[in-house]
This record gives structure tokens, C-alpha cells and sequence, in this order.
């Protein structure tokens, strides 16, 4: 991870995680968290490659340096991590039960538990190595963790809400994402009891049980963006309400403030991910539109627009703790005029021709991925507008 995009993420991403704590509490942010679908959403809205195994580490890693140190201010701590940092979970949630009122030994118990399900009971061939623990003030947590498995070089993601376990040995997960393996042995599946309950009486009994149709997320093998990705109606509808002038006059006044083109198209997608609802996010891969991955997939990061959108957001937020939410409040009525678009009219993109237009105008907004050297300024490149919809 280059640190012009680390230092980005933790920002934007720290901004955002607190826009959802500011409307809707630490509940629903924790159960954000726990959808891989929205999980990967959010990492290609910060900028991360769209669909690699280093979102999850990116992601967490950023919510962790930027979240932590207001912990007491947010209500939430988010510990563990990659490595050797999976490690000190233990300490890191004893650290912050003698903050608070929690009980550190139940949260470590937890924490080892959820990682020797994914780790031994579900036999899939995938080694933990990354396990994150989220806590709020109020004991509610989510585990975000992460396996490799060496043959194949393929990650599986787990997602862990406190609120949706009923019991650590019967379907626990709100959700995984990887690809389906096929038949393994899945000893905390719903239909896995008489397997437990034989193996408590027969020692090295091996039952098998397919993995249950929890939510999975499951990304393809090719690193680009391509257009079977994309719910091609819904970016047509942000392309819609940043290009199209009556449309990008309106929104402007949504948000209160004037913008161009490019930043509102951002701000359009990342206040998706902080008040859409969990079905918006079955194509993770449109929220790369927001602001481009480090691979240049769909196109390199504009940094221009990533600093001014967070300058937008962050000034927002700042107004809010004031008591002045019009500006913060601008993002959900954004939200819902993208919408409104969508559904009233039918503005598919031109897959091609956005992303050949995200080309054509990188440089001028200093566009960056982690291909080019030392950053350093561009010649701005003049373009003529390319048709962005379909006929």
C-alpha cells in the first residue's frame, strides 16, 4: 500500500465510518461491517483495487489509525489486525475493558472463538492470518478475518455481528466472501448437529456438511473492471446527476455547495455507502467509480478528487459537531436524488466510453497509481467531453 493512498484511506474512510455513527449509531456501522458486500464496497470507494484480497487489510488497517485514537469519542475500538497484530487482540481488548465497563475476559474468549471456527471447524483448506476485532462502548461487536490458501493463492473472508449469533456452533457468519470450493467440512453449519453431538461421542469421526447459503461475496478472476460488473442503470444515474446540467445544478444545491463534474460523481458514490440500503450493494465493483484503484483499475486515483471529496465531507462533519447538519444532511438528500434519477429515468453508462473519459482527464486531476514514480506535477490534458450514456 503506497502511503499517498494509506494516508487518504485513513482519512475518507475514517470520515466515513463517522458519518454513519453521526445518523445511525454504532449498531448499524458494526452490522455494515459485517456484509461483505458493503465491506467491499467501501474499500473501492476508498480507492483500493476493487476486488483484491488487500481490501480487507487496507480497509481495517486505515478504520484502525483513523478511529482509534477518538475511540472514547466514537463509542468504538477496533483491534487486532494482520500478522503479528492478529496477536495482540487479547491485550488490545483488555486494554479497553479497563476503560470501560466490559467484561476483557468474556471479549477475549470471544475473540478466540470466532477465530478457531473459521480457523479448525470449517475445514476449507483457507489459513486465518488476519483477524480483526470491533467493540463498541456497549459490548456489541463484529469480527472481520481473513484466510490464504497457498495452493491456490485465493482469500475467503469472514463476517462476524454479535447481534446475529445465536449460537457459535450453528451458522454464525452474516456473511463470506471467496470462491465456492465445492463440498467441505463445515462443522458450525445448521444441519452439522448430529455431527457435533457424534463427535462428542466418537472421537475422530469426520461428518461432512456443504457450507451453508449464507451471504457470499464472490469475486472474479480478472483484476480489471469490466462491464458484467457494473450495474450499468445505477452508474448511469450518478453519471447522470454530476454530467447532465440540470440534473448537476440541482445536486450542487443538494450538498450546498458548487462543485464540478468529477467530485460530485464521487460524493454521489460514497454517500451511497454511508445511507444506502444493503441491497445497493451487489455490484462492489461501481464503487470504484468513486475514485479508482491504485492499479489503475478502473483508472488510476485522482488525487485531486479524493482530497477535495474528503475536504467536502470532513468540513461537513465539522459543521455538524457545531450543531449545523445542512451540509452533512446534503449527503443523504444526494443520496436519494441519485435514486430518484434511477428510478424515473433510464440513463445507462457507456461502459467504455466513462472509463476511456476517466483516462483522458487523469492527469489534470493528477491522477496516481502505484505504477508511477515520485508524484510530481502533471501537464494538464485537454479532452472533449465523450458521450457517457448510451443511445
Amino acid at each position: 500500500m503506497p502511503p499517498w493512498l494509506a494516508e487518504r484511506m485513513t482519512k475518507l474512510g475514517s470520515a466515513i465510518a463517522e458519518s454513519i455513527l453521526h445518523h445511525y449509531g454504532t449498531s448499524e456501522l458494526l452490522s455494515r461491517m459485517s456484509d461483505p458486500f458493503w465491506f467491499q464496497a467501501l474499500g473501492s470507494v476508498m480507492g483500493m483495487d476493487w476486488h483484491s484480497s488487500g481490501i480487507t487489510t487496507s480497509v481495517l488497517g486505515a478504520l484502525k489509525r483513523g478511529l482509534n485514537p477518538r475511540a472514547h469519542e466514537l463509542g468504538i475500538w477496533i483491534c487486532g489486525g494482520r500478522g503479528r497484530h492478529s496477536r495482540n487482540t487479547p491485550d488490545e481488548l483488555r486494554a479497553v475493558a479497563e476503560r470501560t465497563s466490559l467484561d476483557g475476559e468474556t471479549l477475549v474468549r470471544t475473540s478466540r472463538l470466532t477465530a478457531r471456527v473459521d480457523n479448525n471447524a470449517i475445514a476449507d483448506g483457507f489459513q486465518i492470518y488476519l483477524h480483526t476485532f470491533i467493540v463498541s462502548a456497549a459490548g456489541e461487536w463484529a469480527v472481520v478475518q481473513q484466510g490464504m490458501n497457498e495452493t491456490s493463492g485465493l482469500a475467503r473472508r469472514y463476517h462476524w455481528h454479535s447481534r446475529a449469533v445465536r449460537d457459535f456452533t450453528s451458522e454464525p457468519h452474516t456473511g463470506i466472501a471467496g470462491e465456492h470450493q465445492g463440498a467441505i467440512m463445515n462443522l458450525v453449519d445448521g444441519h452439522a448437529k448430529p455431527a457435533q453431538q457424534a463427535m462428542l461421542a466418537v472421537v475422530g469421526e469426520r461428518p461432512e456438511a456443504t457450507l451453508s447459503e449464507v451471504r457470499k461475496l464472490i469475486a472474479p478472476m480478472h483484476h480489471d473492471v469490466r462491464a458484467e460488473d457494473v450495474d450499468l442503470k445505477r452508474l448511469g444515474a450518478v453519471l447522470a446527476m454530476a454530467y447532465e446540467r440540470e440534473f448537476h445544478d440541482f445536486a450542487s444545491l443538494l450538498l450546498l455547495e458548487n462543485l464540478g463534474p468529477r467530485t460530485l460523481q464521487s460524493l454521489a458514490l460514497i454517500a451511497e455507502v454511508v445511507h444506502g440500503a444493503p441491497t445497493r450493494f451487489s455490484d462492489p465493483a461501481r464503487f470504484s467509480f468513486a475514485l479508482g484503484g491504485k492499479d489503475r483499475h478502473p483508472f488510476p486515483v485522482p488525487l485531486k478528487t479524493h482530497d477535495e471529496s474528503l475536504s467536502v465531507l470532513r468540513n461537513s462533519l465539522d459543521a455538524a459537531k457545531l450543531g449545523d447538519t445542512d451540509k452533512l444532511d446534503g449527503f443523504k438528500r444526494l443520496e436519494h436524488f441519485v435514486r430518484v434519477i434511477e428510478q424515473r429515468f433510464t440513463p445507462e453508462a457507456n461502459f467504455d466510453a466513462i472509463v476511456a473519459h476517466e483516462h483522458a482527464i487523469s492527469a489534470q486531476l493528477d491522477g496516481r497509481s502505484v505504477f508511477d514514480g515520485p508524484m510530481k506535477r502533471r501537464r494538464s490534458a485537454v479532452s472533449r467531453q465523450l458521450p457517457l450514456f448510451e443511445e
